[in-house]
């Protein structure tokens, strides 16, 4: 076999194990994962696991990174520059709502980890690489809305991005629990709509220069 062939089946080898650890991790928390499940479900061994990852913490790190680096990725993929300021605002907001709904995988990786006061995120030092581009990216839609006069000025850049993320998150984190107490389902799909103009709406409404 060419030395090509062997590095793409590698890179499969590996892309099936992050993409059955992801759900594993997901339905089950760092603690309640089984990589022996994991091996079976990808018909590899233990062994290739460790080998490819080094551990299961080390599988964990790369799950959590690659979750984080995929919605990075769909946000970069919004063309800010050549959308006036509150179109782009309004098209990030778009975009991450998409994402939060199409994976919940990555809503109860996230929530896990909290749960463990976000212990293993901070061994993953790309991870601040990654999220700080996302800000960036806010802070200069901002910044050309306040020079064309339609941003109010006292507006920081990590407040917006916790304002639409906490929308999208809070949809599908709290689906059951909002169901249960109010009787609405907010994954309805006769409601995706309003809702994904909902949050557009907030973070554009809440920019808005006075």
């Amino acid at each position: 076999m060419e030395v090509a062939d062997r590095r793409r089946d590698a890179e499969r080898t590996r892309a099936d194990i992050l993409a059955v650890a992801t759900e594993e991790y997901a339905q089950n928390g760092y603690s309640g994962a089984r990589v022996d499940e994991i091996a079976a479900r990808t018909r590899t061994t233990k062994r290739m696991i460790y080998y490819y990852f080094g551990g299961k913490e080390q599988l964990y790190l790369a799950v959590l990174e690659r979750a984080y680096a995929e919605i990075r990725a769909a946000e970069r993929e919004v063309d800010v520059e050549h959308l006036d300021p509150v179109g782009a605002i309004r098209r990030i907001a778009e975009v991450t709502f998409d994402h939060h709904e199409a994976h919940p995988s990555f809503i109860n990786l996230v929530g896990a980890e909290n749960a463990q006061q976000g212990r293993h995120m901070t061994h993953v030092a790309r991870l601040v690489d990654l999220n700080s581009s996302a800000v960036d990216v806010l802070r200069g839609v901002l910044a050309r809305g306040h020079a064309d006069g339609l941003f109010r000025d006292d507006v920081d850049a990590l407040d917006v991005h916790m304002m639409i993320s906490a929308f999208c998150f809070f949809r599908v984190a709290n689906r059951h629990t909002f169901g249960a107490i109010f009787g609405r389902d907010l994954l309805d799909p006769a409601s995706r709509e309003h809702y994904r103009t909902m949050v557009a709406d907030m973070v554009a409404g809440y920019l808005q220069k006075p």
